[in-house]
């Protein structure tokens, strides 16, 4: 379905960020050490904008999904109308 293709590219993005997460971390082991309130947050901005990219790719599966089943659901009505009398559904 439509939906997984949504999970794979949230998968990937978890994957970029944890990847991010630890080069940072190994570039301030190696490097000298500056103090955090001279530096800008940039990692902080970088996780908030991650965070409101997955809220957004999960609304999007989710809404995805609701509008496969519906189509579903619907398709599978309208066959099964075609082969019994609409009075037998009610």
């Amino acid at each position: 379905m439509a939906s997984s293709g949504y999970l794979q590219a949230v998968v990937i993005l978890l994957a970029v960020q944890l990847l991010c997460l630890g080069a940072a971390d190994a570039e301030q082991e190696t490097g000298t050490v500056i103090p955090a309130e001279s530096r800008p947050c940039v990692d902080c901005h970088a996780f908030e904008f991650m965070q409101r990219a997955l809220q957004d790719l999960k609304k999007t599966a989710f809404n995805l999904d609701a509008r496969t089943e519906t189509l579903v659901l619907r398709a599978e009505r309208r066959a099964l109308c075609d082969c019994m009398p609409t009075d037998s559904l009610r």
